[in-house]
């Protein structure tokens, strides 16, 4: 396994997203630290077997935010160099949404609100096999105006499933808008709760805050399905994509690159 730090992983986004002339940078970038944090210090997986049966699922429900994750299984080695080169390309396997043929993708994702159903009936399946797998499902606030997800959310309360991470990535935006802007969320902690689940709100780019969040949870095992809240920030990294939502769905560009890299590099 690889160095796998915030900076790396978001340099090799931009090589993604510059090489496939694509989308959904910011998007990629504000769920970095919460996957890497969860990837190198606490998924059970053989690095040799993506299909393993004994590993832990980690579903991205916001499958637009997949360059984050491909960027994660480079750093394991499920993903080579050659193969990341071909993102969004031809024949690729690597499209911009998330697809379970790829390696270490559980769920094809896209149609935002699905994911989570599946991660439900994989912890499900995981508590009736009475495995100790854990599945974490990740995600997006604007994705919280989809039905699927609380209907998915009572399902896993009323089948007490304790190994379920929901990770919310709360960065403000979705497509079109503010979140406030398009269907104002309130207290997402507090909504979380009210569906009977453990809950916790951090700084989604604290790594140490994840680092603990994840531990507690996993050891937490009161009957109650997890859900993090992750404040983030849209386009972390780079000061110029920073909550500037034009950078879901524009391109890069040789000079945007270039600037982008130089002041990752100047963070390393």
């Amino acid at each position: 396994m690889k160095k796998f730090d915030a900076v790396r992983v978001r340099k090799t986004i931009l090589d993604m997203a510059f090489a496939g002339s694509t989308v959904h940078i910011g998007c990629a970038f504000s769920i970095v630290e919460l996957l890497a944090v969860l990837y190198r210090n606490h998924l059970n997986f053989d690095a040799k077997d993506p299909h393993a049966a004994h590993r832990d699922y980690m579903v991205l429900s916001k499958g637009h935010g997949v360059m984050a994750q491909y960027a994660c299984l480079h750093e394991i080695g499920w993903l080579s160099d050659e193969e990341m080169s071909t993102y969004f390309g031809n024949g690729t396997r690597l499209k911009g949404l998330a697809d379970a043929h790829v390696p270490g993708v559980e769920v094809t994702a896209g149609s935002l609100g699905h994911g989570l159903s599946v991660g439900v009936g994989l912890a499900l399946g995981a508590k009736m096999n009475k495995t100790e797998q854990m599945c974490y499902a990740l995600v997006g606030d604007g994705e919280l105006n989809e039905g699927t997800i609380w209907e998915a959310s009572l399902f896993a309360a009323q089948f007490k499933l304790d190994n379920l991470v929901v990770i919310v990535d709360v960065n403000g935006f979705q497509a079109m808008g503010t979140t406030d802007e398009v269907i104002s969320l309130g207290d997402i902690e507090a909504k979380f709760r009210a569906f009977d689940f453990e809950a916790v709100s951090i700084d989604g780019h604290d790594e140490a805050a994840i680092d603990r969040a994840y531990r507690d949870f996993k050891a937490s095992k009161n009957g109650k399905p997890k859900a993090l809240i992750a404040k983030t920030v849209k386009g972390k990294g780079v000061s110029f994509m920073e909550h500037d939502n034009i950078w879901h769905y524009t391109r890069l560009n040789p000079q945007s690159y270039e600037a982008a890299i130089t002041e990752l590099g100047e963070r390393a």
